[in-house]
C-alpha cells in the first residue's frame, strides 16, 4: 500500500500490517499505546488488533491493524477539520507517554543519516534547516497547546465503508502546536494547488483558524516544506524516480521556484 518511513501491505485478510526497522520499537509500542487510548475514547482512529504487539520478526518490528473496507478512499478538507476539532479538544491521558513536539529533529536524523545527498546539497539543506530552528524557537503561537496527530492532511484521514473520516498513521503522536497539524491542509492549497480555494475554506469554516493569516505561517511552511524533502530523500537512493523528484524539490528549495510541480507522495 505505501513505502515509506514504514512498509504498509494489506493482507488477504481485512489486516493491514506495517513494518518498520527494529530500532523503532519504542516508537512502534507508544503508536499502539495511542491507538489503545483513542479507542477507548471512542475516536474515529484506526484500530490496532488486540494481539501482543508490536512483534520483532527477522530483526523488524510489525504492527498489525484493522483494514478499512475501501481502502485508500481519502476523506474531504472538511472531513479533516472535523476528526482535528475533535482531537485538539481530547486531553492527553497520564498512561501515555507522548512526547514533545520537535519537528526538526527528524529532518536533522535523515540529512544526518542520508548517503544519497551530494555535500554541496547536505550543507544547503542543514544550513537552510539551522536558520529555521531559530526562526521557530521565536514564534508566537496563538492556539493552545495539546495532543496532535504530527502529520495531519488528507492522506492521512480515510473514510470506511459508511462515508465516515477514520485517522490513520499515528506514528506522530506528540504534546506540541496545535498550529502544526493545520499547516499541510494550507500548503496543500497555498503551495501546491492539491486543494481548490472552495476545498481550503471549509477546512477553516470547520476548524474556526485560517493559519495562512497567522504570522507564523511561513515559518511552519518552510518547515514542512524541508520535512517533505528530506523524507524523501531517504528512498532516493534506490529508486531514480524518487531520486528524480528529490532533485527537483532540492532545486525549488534553492531557487524559490514553484511548488506546483512536486508530486504527491
Amino acid at each position: 500500500m505505501r513505502l515509506g518511513t514504514n512498509a504498509v501491505y494489506r493482507l488477504t485478510s481485512p489486516v493491514v500490517v506495517r513494518i518498520a526497522r527494529a530500532d523503532r520499537l519504542s516508537e512502534m509500542k507508544r503508536t499502539v499505546a495511542v491507538a489503545r487510548w483513542l479507542a477507548s475514547v471512542g475516536y474515529p482512529a484506526v484500530r490496532a488488533l488486540s494481539a501482543d504487539q508490536p512483534m520483532v520478526i527477522d530483526g523488524s518490528a510489525a504492527t498489525f491493524w484493522e483494514a478499512l473496507p475501501d481502502g485508500d478512499t481519502y476523506a474531504s478538507a472538511a472531513q479533516v477539520a472535523h476528526v482535528l476539532v475533535r482531537l485538539h479538544s481530547l486531553r492527553w491521558p497520564d498512561g501515555v507517554d507522548l512526547p514533545e513536539f520537535d519537528p526538526l529533529g527528524p529532518i536533522a536524523r535523515r540529512l544526518d543519516s542520508g548517503t544519497w545527498l551530494s555535500a554541496d546539497d547536505r550543507t544547503f539543506l542543514t544550513e537552510r534547516l539551522d536558520l529555521l530552528r531559530g526562526r521557530y524557537a521565536d514564534l508566537d503561537f496563538v492556539l493552545p497547546r495539546g495532543v496532535i496527530h504530527g502529520d495531519a492532511n488528507v492522506g492521512n484521514v480515510l473514510v470506511d465503508g459508511d462515508g465516515q473520516p477514520v485517522v490513520i498513521d499515528l506514528d506522530s503522536f506528540a504534546v506540541g502546536p496545535r498550529e502544526w497539524d493545520l499547516i499541510q491542509t494550507a500548503i496543500f492549497y497555498d503551495r501546491f494547488g492539491w486543494h481548490s480555494q472552495e476545498e481550503y475554506r471549509s477546512f477553516v469554516e470547520v476548524y474556526g483558524f485560517d493559519i495562512m493569516q497567522w504570522p507564523g505561517y511561513p515559518v511552519l511552511r518552510d518547515i514542512r516544506e524541508l520535512h517533505m524533502v528530506s523524507w524523501l530523500i531517504q528512498n532516493a537512493a534506490d529508486s531514480e524516480r524518487v531520486a528524480t523528484e528529490a532533485r527537483k524539490r532540492i532545486d525549488s528549495l534553492r531557487t524559490d521556484g514553484s511548488r506546483r510541480d512536486w508530486k504527491p507522495y
